[in-house]
């Protein structure tokens, strides 16, 4: 009788593995491949325009900054 429930328990933990592998998979299984491949999965950020606004006017924000030779030098 202890063989058996021995035996049940294993089966059971090798099933409840396998249930966890193939959720983890199926939610980052493309990422898990991309990475295997040497790929990036998602696309870079890109900054977007926004808009601020200061009492009844609004007005766009400035394009963001690249840091130059002199700004890091000013940092």
């Amino acid at each position: 009788m202890t063989a058996a429930l021995g035996t049940l328990a294993f089966l059971t933990t090798v099933w409840m593995l396998v249930v966890v592998t193939a959720m983890v998979l199926e939610q980052s299984g493309g990422k898990i491949l991309a990475a295997l491949k040497g790929h990036v999965a998602v696309a870079p950020v890109r900054s977007a325009t926004i808009r601020i606004r200061y009492g009844s006017h609004s007005a766009r924000a400035a394009q963001p900054i690249r840091a130059t030779a002199r700004l890091r030098a000013a940092a």
